[in-house]
């Protein structure tokens, strides 16, 4: 399986994701396993060990490393996706500001190694969340689709109002045209 259908679909959203995975197995046969017990491929592995260690200090500034250039971000608030890997950045080094007590409770792959569900807990000014961060890299490792979802109401809404404040400045320049 490629990355194509989901590229195709954030190129119809107004992104300039155009990237193809090529040709990955179906399955990872030269998969690694992560300490929590992922099968992926080796530089997904790398990488999330990565973001972990980022997520851990609060700080995001090797996270251009393993962005992609043309990578996206699907906020849980916002219909059309934010595009290039210093959009994504932004996003991600707010987000991890905004969050208390963020924890990371469940990781599932996709069966070719390129892909992760991350479910995940916090709290946003005192508002209980739940989610996941769905991300998808491409063979090197890097990542090309970063998306979250959130629940319930009374926690996006707080994510969304703390967010609109820290992000405000920059929305009107970062947000894709059709």
């Amino acid at each position: 399986m490629t990355a194509e259908p989901d590229a195709k679909h954030a190129i119809e959203q107004g992104t300039e994701f155009g990237i193809s995975l090529g040709n990955l197995p179906q399955e990872a046969p030269n998969a690694a396993i992560t300490p929590e017990g992922l099968q992926v491929l080796p530089a997904v592995a790398q990488s999330l060990a990565r973001w972990h260690a980022m997520l851990a200090m609060k700080d995001t500034g090797d996270l251009g490393d393993i962005l992609h250039p043309k990578a996206v971000f699907r906020s849980p608030v916002a219909h059309t996706p934010y595009a290039s890997a210093p959009v994504v950045k932004l996003f991600l080094t707010a987000v991890i500001q905004v969050f208390e007590e963020f924890v990371y409770h469940r990781e599932l792959a996709s069966p070719d190694g390129t892909s992760v569900v991350l479910e995940f807990s916090a709290k946003v000014n005192g508002k209980e969340v739940k989610g996941i961060d769905l991300i998808q890299f491409d063979a090197e490792g890097r990542i090309v689709d970063f998306e979250v979802m959130v629940r319930p109401m009374s926690g996006l809404q707080a994510l969304a109002d703390e967010m609109g404040k820290r992000m405000a400045p920059y929305m009107a320049t970062f947000k894709v045209t059709k």
